[in-house]
């Protein structure tokens, strides 16, 4: 039964950074490594209403983009600030999972909760990390500072399906980490899935095609079919990284375009 006890979410991403030069083999499993890939783009999300605001994700910072050569654009927390959101006043952080371009600055939001899966927190601090194929993709003084927040009582964990608002529930899906959490919020056009790592490209859950960073490759492909069960249609579920988005969906300003898209709004054709 559909949640009408308070108004839907505004539904925003946040472009902050890019990637170019892939491969095909860099964003699919068994892509060409002879064919050009899509370029990656890097997102925050913020789903918002009268009642409350939920920032998803909090990107990396200037550090992590000159270690693993993506190009930053704007600090997470200053595209924050071209929709009115201070990142120091944010009381609600949902992390997807604590890859490090998902879970860095958590320093600019010192009084949020930070939402994230049992599964995550014990895969990101576990034995796994003792393989550096698994921990490539988590930044270590990232994961550190987590743990801080942790310490300090400022983390809330969820076990698979939890509600957070009316309106907006959290869903492990697993498969690129083991932890990993996709947003469903209710907004003007219906139920939006923001899928973040679940799939990193349209062309990954469209193509069921597995991105090659991946712990379980089994829950990758399930989590595909998932996304679209949790959302209204195939135009529902927002893919991690696809440039795309800024293609099909509008900006809230004209200054804002290609930098802020609406998702509460149905796509353009291209």
């Amino acid at each position: 039964m559909t949640d009408r006890s308070e108004p839907p979410y505004d539904l925003f991403a946040i472009r902050y950074a890019t990637h170019s030069g892939r491969r095909a083999v860099d964003n699919f499993i068994g892509g060409d490594p002879h064919e050009t890939g899509s370029d990656l783009a890097y997102y925050v999300w913020v789903a918002r209403n009268p009642e409350r605001t939920f920032v998803i994700d909090t990107g990396f910072g200037p550090e992590a983009a000159t270690a693993r050569g993506r190009t930053l654009h704007r600090l997470p927390a200053e595209g924050l600030a071209l929709l009115g959101i201070e990142a120091g006043a944010v009381d609600h952080v949902i992390l997807t999972h604590l890859h490090y371009d998902h879970a860095g600055t958590l320093s600019a939001f010192p009084r949020a909760r930070f939402h994230v899966q049992d599964a995550e927190s014990a895969f990101a601090t576990g034995r796994c990390m003792c393989h550096a194929h698994l921990r490539q993709a988590y930044d270590v003084e990232d994961v550190v500072g987590f743990v801080r927040c942790l310490y300090g009582g400022r983390v809330a964990f969820h076990d698979g399906v939890d509600t957070l608002a009316p309106g907006l529930t959290l869903h492990r899906i697993g498969g690129h980490s083991a932890g990993l959490q996709v947003v469903r919020v209710r907004t003007r056009r219906g139920h939006v899935v923001i899928a973040s790592d679940a799939s990193h490209l349209y062309g990954n859950m469209c193509g069921r095609i597995p991105f090659p960073i991946v712990h379980n490759v089994g829950e990758m492909l399930e989590g595909h079919a998932l996304i679209h069960r949790l959302a209204e249609s195939p135009d529902h579920v927002i893919p991690g990284h696809d440039p795309l988005v800024m293609a099909l969906y509008p900006p809230p300003a004209p200054e804002l375009a290609g930098i802020v898209a609406r998702l509460d709004v149905p796509p353009r054709p291209l």
